[in-house]
């Protein structure tokens, strides 16, 4: 007589390690080894249909067992989605592909192509599909997830590996002579307030720090406007954060606060000063105010300034931006920007391994904009281009009494 109970407890403590193949030629095995009455009882202990068993009983005698690495025998199982529904590849691809296919005005194409949204749109087009799928296939036509990623520069100017290399060698001299050379720039405007700063901060779990939902200015607070000055000599930064407008004037006030307050007490023999600026914003090349108040500085410190652009679009090789920058935006992550003092506070407490240090007050005084220097003012500028692109690099001498 069978045991079906043993069947039964065999097959209950196999089920969860077995596949579809195995289980067949399991059941099938059980049958042979019981024997008269063997496939009846197998039936009732495990479950299986009859049609399930036979075919594990036809697979255990083939004369040619399928491989290792196969469950049914090729063409077996329900047909791949491709097949039961023709043309679901093309109408999928001429949703993704915005350019090629298609009307380039469908508002799919812009708007969301979430693979929901996608499943949805292929439904109204008669092909019934779910998200999963659309994700199977997306995946097996060589798609992924994929962010935007800046590569394109636009337009190079033919002279701007010279520029660079003009600058490197400027700033090498000025550093070699024990001079100070420093790198300008203005930082990203920021909201002042509880407004939504980007990256994450330990903090209790469930606790995060609630913030504004809009992004809208707040009046009474206003922005902050940091602008810096980066020691190429000395790691060691400078930020005033202003509260009107990022003027030329402002910039230079930047760069004769930090000469007042540390670049005359590191270099004390200093008779010039190398700038390394970008080609637009407030200390941008064609600029006459920023040429008008860097003459004012010359006058009133008795220093040389000369001055190096980096070539138009390349703002983001200055190099302020990956020594001082980049490490004041690391440290306030996640943090609201609630009050100025919270801001200068915060840049003033970065710090990096290589011994970076920062200094960094509020700048309250209101810089106009739209001020213009007449001709007459840059006749009175002692400014000498320089033989090699005299609109990028150029020296401004303090005027003769």
């Amino acid at each position: 007589m069978v045991d079906e109970d043993a069947i039964r407890q065999r097959y209950l403590s196999l089920k969860g390690t077995l596949n579809e193949r195995s289980r067949r030629l399991w059941a099938a095995a059980e049958v042979r080894t019981a024997g008269w009455g063997g496939f009846a009882a197998v039936l009732r202990a495990t479950g299986m249909s009859a049609k399930t068993l036979a075919r594990g009983l036809r697979d255990l005698d083939s004369a040619e067992p399928l491989p290792a690495n196969r469950i049914r025998r090729w063409g077996g199982g329900r047909k791949s989605a491709k097949v039961l529904e023709p043309g679901l590849m093309d109408a999928l691809e001429g949703l993704v592909e915005p350019v090629t296919r298609g009307d380039p005005e469908v508002p799919l194409r812009w708007t969301c192509k979430s693979t929901r949204r996608l499943a949805a749109e292929l439904g109204w087009e008669g092909y019934q599909v779910s998200h999963t799928l659309v994700d199977q296939l997306l995946r097996e036509a060589g798609y992924s997830l994929q962010a935007n990623r800046k590569t394109r520069e636009g337009a190079s100017h033919p002279d701007r590996n010279a520029q660079f290399e003009h600058i490197n060698q400027r700033v090498q001299r000025q550093l070699s002579a024990r001079q100070p050379a420093i790198s300008v720039d203005t930082k990203k405007k920021e909201l002042v307030g509880d407004f939504k700063n980007a990256g994450r901060e330990w903090r209790p779990k469930g606790r995060p720090e609630k913030v504004r939902v809009h992004d809208f200015l707040d009046k009474k607070k206003g922005k902050a406007i940091p602008y810096g000055v980066y020691d190429l000599g000395r790691n060691a930064g400078w930020v005033s954060v202003g509260v009107t407008y990022d003027t030329a004037s402002f910039a230079v006030a930047t760069i004769r606060r930090w000469w007042r307050h540390m670049g005359r007490r590191a270099y004390p023999r200093a008779r010039s000063l190398l700038i390394t600026a970008d080609s637009g914003g407030s200390n941008g090349a064609r600029v006459r105010l920023w040429k008008w108040e860097l003459q004012r500085f010359a006058n009133h410190s008795g220093l040389t300034i000369r001055v190096c652009h980096l070539p138009p679009g390349t703002s983001k090789w200055n190099k302020i931006e990956h020594r001082l920058f980049s490490f004041i935006s690391q440290n306030w992550r996640g943090r609201p920007l609630l009050t100025h003092a919270t801001i200068v506070n915060l840049i003033a407490s970065t710090r990096t391994n290589t011994g970076l240090q920062v200094r960094c007050v509020l700048d309250c005084r209101h810089y106009p904009k739209k001020v213009t220097v007449t001709d007459e003012q840059m006749q009175h500028i002692c400014l000498t281009p320089d033989t090699f692109h005299g609109d990028w690099n150029y020296t401004i001498r303090p005027n003769r009494k």
